[in-house]
C-alpha cells in the first residue's frame, strides 16, 4: 500500500470541481440512491455541488471522498462519513458505486481505507452503516466486513411508492482490527 488512502483496487482523494461528469453519471445509474426518484438535475447543478464539496471544510469529521480505482484512475464511486457522535465515538459511514463498476471489490477496499482512518486515526470506537432491507448486495458487503446487524427500522424510508425496512449495521473498532489486519510499508 503506497499511502494510507490507497489500497490495491482503490484510492481515496477530496472531490474535485471536475467530478461534477462522474457524478453526474452515477446519478443516473439505475439503483443509485436517489435515481428516478427525484426531480431531473440539470448539468449546472452537478457542477455547482461538485465545486462546493471541492472546497468544503471537513466539518466535524463528516467528509465525502471519491473512490478512484487505481488501475485506470477512473472516478468508480464515493465514500464518506456523513454523520457522527464524537462525544460518544461513533460515525456512520456509506459507500456509492457506480452501477458498471460493482462487484469488483471497489466498495470493500473504500470502506476498509475509510474505517482504517476513523478508527485508527480519529479514534472513533463504533461504525454505523443503514441499509435498506432489500439491497442485498450492501447488506452482504456489510456482513461480509464485519459489520453486525443491530437493529431494523420497519417502514422507515418512503419512496417508490411505499415504505422500505432500514437495517442498522454496526461495528466496533477492535471487531475492525481483529479482523483486518495492516500491513507494514
Amino acid at each position: 500500500m503506497a499511502s494510507s488512502w490507497t489500497g490495491h483496487r482503490v484510492r481515496l482523494r477530496a472531490v474535485e470541481p471536475d467530478d461534477w461528469t462522474a457524478f453526474r453519471r452515477f446519478a443516473e445509474d439505475d439503483g443509485w440512491p436517489g435515481s428516478g426518484l427525484d426531480l431531473p438535475r440539470s448539468a449546472e447543478s452537478h457542477r455547482v455541488g461538485a465545486r462546493e464539496q471541492a472546497v468544503a471544510e471537513c466539518d466535524d469529521d463528516r467528509f465525502l471522498l471519491v473512490v478512484e480505482a487505481t488501475a485506470t484512475g477512473e472516478s468508480v464511486g464515493t465514500v464518506g462519513s456523513h454523520r457522527t457522535g464524537r462525544r460518544s465515538g461513533w460515525f456512520e459511514c456509506d459507500v456509492r458505486i457506480g452501477a458498471e463498476h460493482r462487484r469488483r471489490g471497489y466498495a470493500t477496499e473504500a470502506v476498509e481505507l475509510l474505517l482504517r482512518y476513523m478508527f485508527g486515526e480519529r479514534r472513533y470506537h463504533k461504525c454505523l452503516a443503514a441499509v435498506l432491507a432489500h439491497n442485498e448486495a450492501s447488506l452482504a458487503l456489510f456482513r461480509r466486513l464485519g459489520f453486525t446487524e443491530e437493529g431494523r427500522l420497519r417502514k422507515h424510508v418512503f419512496f417508490a411508492g411505499r415504505h422500505h425496512d432500514l437495517v442498522l449495521m454496526g461495528m466496533l473498532a477492535e471487531e475492525f482490527h481483529g479482523r483486518h489486519t495492516v500491513s507494514a510499508p
